[in-house]
């Protein structure tokens, strides 16, 4: 049942040409509601609990929200959020995990999906092996707002590309895709305007990037994939890998290259790794920044 289904048949209820002395919804018993908005998404729920006091207090049934919680969420919760009450509610530990949770010195981000709950994953450049990162004459940790870590790495110039990345972590059961977040041009701002400096930009319409991926369990995916064009974040797809077991962690290892020493490139931002339920592939296509 869906939010818009229920929003008319709410409408109707409350309709002047409806009898004030019929029951409404506002009489329904809160574990009746409950029941109900079980089979909602966590969007429509909290939509629904403004409607009046029932569907508001049902709305913080644990029950609800924990069928919308990973089904390792006490790991997650254990990992990233140490400090959590125990008597906490499944609505306010669904919240929390929704937010901005970093691990590993900032340099990774969990956070659950609001609509889905599905598990995402972020590692920042500064959580990834750069080959040339500490030469200032190569790369550049440049501060911007565009990176939710606050900084991405620039390369200027170099004629040998190498990114590395390993990570471990105990992810539900379910399929995930990884994309490393690129973008051609360093951004800069004229006059409060935000303008991309693309001069700098060379040497990717040569050779294409590879990317590959690697699991514990044997899983091994590769793309390659031509940088072209300038001024906007992509989404650089990398492949697929699956879980199926949510009580052990599952360690990865990937990488982006461009091994060519006829030419040398420069002028990329590297924001993160990034990692989500592979149904998000869909929405990064709607928006015009996925490359596969």
């Amino acid at each position: 049942m869906g939010v818009n289904f229920s929003a008319l048949f709410i409408i109707d209820c409350l309709s002047p040409g409806s009898s004030s002395s019929s029951p409404s919804l506002g009489d329904l018993p809160e574990s009746c509601v409950a029941s109900i908005i079980e089979s909602l998404d966590p969007p429509e729920i909290c939509k629904l609990a403004k409607l009046n006091r029932a569907f508001r207090g049902a709305s913080w049934a644990d029950f609800v929200w924990e069928s919308k919680l990973p089904p390792n969420y006490q790991v997650l919760i254990d990992k990233i959020l140490p400090s959590v009450p125990e008597n906490l509610g499944k609505r306010d530990i669904y919240s929390r995990l929704c937010g901005a949770n970093t691990l590993d010195g900032s340099t990774k981000a969990l956070w659950l999906d609001k609509s889905t709950g599905g598990v995402c994953m972020a590692i920042s450049s500064k959580g990834l092996h750069i080959t040339g990162i500490d030469d200032r004459r190569y790369w550049n940790h440049i501060p911007t707002d565009e990176s939710r870590f606050g900084s991405i790495a620039y390369l200027q110039q170099m004629w040998w590309l190498e990114v590395d990345g390993e990570m471990e972590f105990p992810f539900p059961p379910g399929s995930y895709s990884v994309f490393f977040r690129l973008q051609l041009g360093r951004a800069s701002k004229w006059f409060g305007r935000q303008i991309i400096n693309s001069e700098n930009v060379h040497g990717w319409d040569i050779k294409p990037v590879r990317f590959q991926l690697w699991t514990s369990d044997g899983q091994y995916a590769t793309s390659q994939r031509t940088l072209n064009e300038p001024g906007k974040w992509f989404h650089y797809h990398v492949g697929d890998f699956n879980v199926d077991n949510s009580n052990s962690s599952t360690k990865i290892k990937l990488s982006m290259t461009q091994i060519d020493c006829t030419h040398t490139k420069g002028g990329l931002c590297l924001d993160s790794v990034v990692i989500y339920p592979s149904t998000f592939r869909e929405r990064f296509k709607h928006k015009g920044v996925l490359k596969c």
